[in-house]
């Protein structure tokens, strides 16, 4: 599905239902295995790493920090003016789960590797999607 400027949105499944509603309580919901604990992202039915099936979200920090990025310069949808920044950012509760998110609320020639970030939400529709700003200090 698409909102009115053409952002592309997601299609909610079972699995994935909390982490694209859980912003409309203000709450960035990753998937984590009951058995290990470890955080899993995307939202799958068993744990990578022990193959428990014992998976269900969890409220993470919301914190993370930038691990990789790109700035865009060209005009491909009306809701996003160049230029932005599309970023990898890994979450402070493990940085092995990375998002794939745009960065909102910077300067894009203040952007770099290691940067401190915070979720907020984009709500759309039926979804709140997780973008991140830069932590005010």
């Amino acid at each position: 599905m698409a909102d009115p400027e053409g952002r592309m949105l997601p299609e909610v499944t079972a699995e994935s239902r909390a982490f694209w509603t859980g912003g409309f309580e203000q709450e960035l919901r990753i998937y984590r295995c009951q058995a290990c604990r470890s955080w899993i992202h995307p939202p799958v039915g068993a744990c990578w790493r022990c193959r428990s099936r014992d998976v269900g979200p969890e409220v993470a920090s919301g914190r993370a920090k930038v691990a990789a990025y790109s700035i865009n310069h060209h005009p491909w949808f009306p809701a996003f003016p160049p230029p932005y920044v599309v970023a990898a950012v890994e979450l402070d509760e493990d940085p092995s789960v990375r998002l794939t998110t745009c960065l909102v609320d910077c300067d894009v020639d203040q952007v770099e590797v290691g940067m401190a970030v915070e979720v907020v939400f984009d709500e759309q529709d039926d979804v709140a999607l997780p973008l991140f700003r830069p932590v005010m200090a």
